[in-house]
């Protein structure tokens, strides 16, 4: 029996980290009663007392009234232990990002939680079938990939596995609704839309760091688009060493050159602003991002000790290059059926990745560029950067006939 769709009063968060407070408050402020579980005590006291502090301070901003910021904190009950959450409707994990952990907790919560429980995962890039086969309900396993801060962010990717049932997608998609979350169905592969989209962005970006180019001036061109903020200070944000701790932890990756300005930083502690220096430094209480002249000289000197004859990059081809990155993978996963349209992956840069809403998304953007010139395009950088760059079979196809993104939408 798989879970109805109205059925989800009760839920259960187990990791009480910055994402775990985010998911509390979304489902708290939703109306739902949410058991809060952290293998740490301590932590979750504290970070129940941050939750308290952000309810206080929308009610002091007026957002929220007093009965209502007193309504939600007394939704959320911090509990111990995994049998304590034996008769929750819906649980999320969001511990940190490494398979055979999240498998251990999936084995648990099988034994313990009710046969009709979603068991979700708030895995940004993980295998979400991976996890769901550990239990003896894969149907009613999937991936709820909420974004940072998560009570915040509009977006909501529910990734559906292999064997995940009709029914409880369609529990996920009405939660999104009972949050107010933009929610996106994706396929499972690894980093989903956003995240698989976003590693062929991100790998471009910190090429061009060894090629010639500073951080600055690749977040100048990609703000200077409309994005909210360009790769670099995005990762100051989120914390560089979130990848790079994975990386030590998967114990592969780190020898990858793309990384190596990322390693330098966070081998002298520059974790981004939560540690007022990353790419760039920022001054005691501010958020402003100051160039850092010690990090374009950390730039130049690891270009220079990996080899690479630096040369002068303009905005142009950094925006070609991140632009084109993005819309080539976004052609791979439309034509794979991770994504069911284009406007689906529109949305999720849209609401997700803080790409500009005038331009309508980056599959929007390249349909209005043209696709025979985007083809053009790409072979113009598979030419100069190698096969990688190699339009998408989609995008030839639709280029051959003069279609659009949005038309092999119709077709599926």
């Amino acid at each position: 029996m798989t879970q109805s769709a109205t059925n989800i009063q009760r839920a259960a968060v187990i990791g009480a980290g910055t994402m775990g407070r985010g998911i509390v408050m979304s489902l708290a402020s939703a109306g739902l009663e949410v058991s809060w579980l952290d293998n740490n005590p301590s932590m979750l006291a504290q970070a129940r007392g941050v939750v308290a502090d952000t309810y206080a301070h929308n009610m002091h901003q007026g957002r929220i009234s007093e009965a209502q910021a007193a309504e939600r904190l007394a939704r959320i009950i911090p509990v111990e232990g995994i049998e304590a959450l034996a008769d929750v409707d819906l649980v999320i994990e969001a511990v940190f990002e490494n398979l055979e952990l999240k498998q251990g907790i999936f084995r648990e919560l099988d034994t313990r939680l009710k046969p009709t429980a979603i068991l979700a995962s708030n895995t940004s890039a993980l295998d979400i079938d991976a996890i769901a086969a550990v239990t003896r309900r894969p149907e009613q396993v999937l991936g709820l990939h909420f974004f940072s801060p998560a009570h915040i962010m509009k977006l909501l990717e529910i990734v559906r596995g292999a064997r995940t049932a009709p029914a409880v997608l369609e529990a996920a998609l009405e939660l999104g609704r009972q949050m107010g979350k933009v929610s996106v169905v994706a396929g499972n592969c690894k980093g989903f839309i956003g995240n698989r989209m976003l590693h062929t962005y991100v790998r471009e970006a910190r090429m061009m760091l060894l090629e010639g180019a500073y951080p600055h001036q690749v977040d100048g061109a990609l703000q200077g688009f409309g994005f909210a903020m360009g790769p670099f200070r995005m990762y100051d944000v989120v914390g560089i060493d979130l990848e790079w701790r994975a990386r030590e932890l998967a114990g592969k990756g780190q020898d990858d050159p793309a990384v190596q300005v990322d390693n330098r930083l966070c081998a002298l502690g520059r974790f981004g602003q939560k540690a007022r220096m990353g790419y760039y430094r920022y001054a005691e209480g501010s958020r402003q991002a100051e160039q850092d002249p010690e990090v374009d000289a950390l730039v130049l000197q690891v270009s220079e000790q990996l080899g690479f004859d630096r040369r002068d990059i303009g905005a142009e081809e950094i925006l070609e290059r991140c632009l084109l990155a993005l819309v080539n993978e976004g052609a791979k996963i439309l034509e794979e059926g991770i994504a069911a349209s284009s406007g689906d992956i529109d949305t999720v840069y849209l609401n997700g990745y803080g790409f500009p809403a005038d331009k309508g998304g980056p599959m929007t953007w390249a349909d209005n560029q043209g696709l025979p010139a985007i083809r053009t395009r790409l072979e113009a950088l598979a030419e100069r950067f190698g096969a990688h760059w190699q339009p998408a079979a989609l995008i030839r196809r639709l280029a051959d006939s003069d279609r659009r993104f949005t038309d092999f939408q119709q077709e599926a």
